[in-house]
């Protein structure tokens, strides 16, 4: 198959660079064998525990270099992993349903939330394989309430100790699908019209984790599900390059699209970047941004481009760059355009003391033999290596209507926001907002339109040009 073309801006300090172009490889080597997991004693009755069956359908469908195809029903299962050079079809009528005992998900090294440790797999797992697809218009299901239950009751333990920076860590959950160290997997199905559905995971929806040439198409995300699922994110892009997230439908209980690359000291000592990214055409329900950056940063990400997203409430915010002051890393080159936005608490954001409850980890003197996860999170970071730096951004073609606040951006005397250009920006919002600690922000053809009369307020905020923000 040929590559997928996809145009990605280049932003310069001054005006936008030339379009640069990235490749993604499609998977490769996938032939024309059929397989058919009954034909391995997978019942698909919603009671029998299928994981050996699928998953020895599953290396011999690899074997092969085929697809594996279900027939229609219901398929209890632990992890599965799926192998290079092969295909998993999941049709209308077949749904795949996680096991609620943790203990069918081993633990595997992977990376949770910024920091590398061993952790639970996901449901379904491309772990340090290549050239996988995953498509169809059934469902995997995650089934994640226990895992959810199990959260909220951890962390309302820990969080009159001080200790709410560790419930995401030590509550340890099924993600729905983990690509971890993977080349060329493409999932979804495409287009919006017939998606691949996605629903009640237990903790993030879909991670890619150091992985290069990774298409997600035509999905379907549904996590507000009998509940609301904590930490559900939708797609989660993690220390990767040449990836294309399109055609998305999210309704879940956190960052709904966002691209990371390690938290504190761990991630500062992986030093992995992602960039080469695009994200387009999806329509976001609720969450906690439509399109996130951070708040993990420590790596790097550079060169993303971003548009045709529409976002509603109860979404919280429309676009959101976040970090903290322990986790460094340098963001440039983002380029976000073409949205539109209603009914969300903040259209455009910026915190870079991102919830500092979780951001940042401090172990109780009476604790004497921490985890040793407890112990990287806790690791100290120099201030100059611990400061984040957004620069050169660019947003342009926003419209929004509705929010609470149009504008918020937050950053640092010595590490201000930076070289940031707004054009074509028009927002109605209840107040105008703040820009604090900026250094370079540049409006034009831009009009804020708050019903409180306010306008953006400026602290600390220099070379600020062209804002009407009446």
């Amino acid at each position: 198959m040929k590559p997928l073309l996809i145009a990605l801006f280049a932003i310069a300090a001054a005006p936008l660079a030339a379009h640069a172009e990235v490749r993604i490889d499609a998977p490769r080597g996938i032939g024309e064998a059929v397989l058919h997991a009954e034909a391995f004693g997978a019942k698909g009755d919603g009671v029998t525990d299928d994981t050996r069956a699928l998953q020895a359908a599953i290396d011999a469908t690899a074997d092969k270099a085929g697809t594996l195809v279900l027939k229609p029903g219901t398929y209890l299962t632990g992890a599965l992993f799926l192998k290079s050079h092969m295909a998993l079809r999941i049709d209308k009528g077949v749904v795949l349903t996680g096991a609620q005992d943790l203990k069918a998900y081993p633990r595997l090294p992977s990376r949770v939330a910024g920091i590398e440790m061993t952790w639970p797999v996901a449901l379904i797992n491309v772990y340090k394989q290549t050239d996988v697809k995953i498509y169809g218009d059934g469902i995997i299901d995650g089934d994640g309430k226990v895992f959810w239950d199990a959260y909220w009751k951890l962390r309302h333990e820990y969080e009159p100790k001080g200790l709410r920076w560790a419930s995401d860590y030590d509550a340890e959950r099924a993600r729905l699908m983990l690509i971890y160290g993977a080349r060329r997997v493409e999932i979804g199905n495409g287009s919006l019209d017939n998606p691949l559905h996605l629903k009640r995971s237990g903790f993030w929806t879909v991670q890619v984790t150091y992985s290069d040439n990774i298409k997600v198409s035509g999905i379907e995300v549904r996590n507000n599900i009998g509940g609301f699922g904590p930490s559900t994110d939708g797609v989660d892009i993690d220390s990767c390059h040449e990836v294309l997230v399109e055609n998305a439908d999210i309704d879940n209980h956190d960052d709904d699209i966002v691209i990371k690359s390690g938290r504190d000291a761990d991630g500062l000592r992986v030093n992995r970047p992602s960039y080469n990214i695009v994200v387009r055409n999806s329509i976001i329900r609720a969450g906690v941004a439509g399109i996130a950056f951070g708040s993990e940063t420590s790596g790097g990400i550079h060169d993303v481009e971003v548009y045709g997203l529409k976002v509603v409430g109860p979404t919280v915010n429309g676009i959101l760059l976040k970090s903290a002051h322990t986790r460094g890393g340098d963001m440039y080159n983002l380029n976000i355009h073409d949205m539109k936005i209603y009914g969300v608490e903040t259209a455009i954001r910026a915190d870079l003391n991102w919830n500092p409850a979780y951001s940042y980890a401090s172990i109780p003197a009476d604790v004497k033999d921490p985890p040793q996860s407890w112990k990287l999170l806790a690791t100290p970071v120099p201030h100059d290596e611990g400061l984040p730096h957004y620069h050169d951004v660019h947003i342009s073609h926003i419209e929004a209507d509705n929010a609470r606040a149009a504008i918020r951006f937050e950053a640092y005397p010595d590490a201000p926001l930076k070289d940031v250009t707004l054009d074509d920006i028009h927002i109605k919002a209840k107040t105008a907002g703040e820009i604090i600690h900026a250094d370079g922000i540049h409006f034009t053809d831009t009009t804020i339109d708050a019903a409180d009369g306010s306008h953006v307020r400026l602290e600390d905020a220099r070379d600020v040009t062209g804002l009407n923000a009446g």
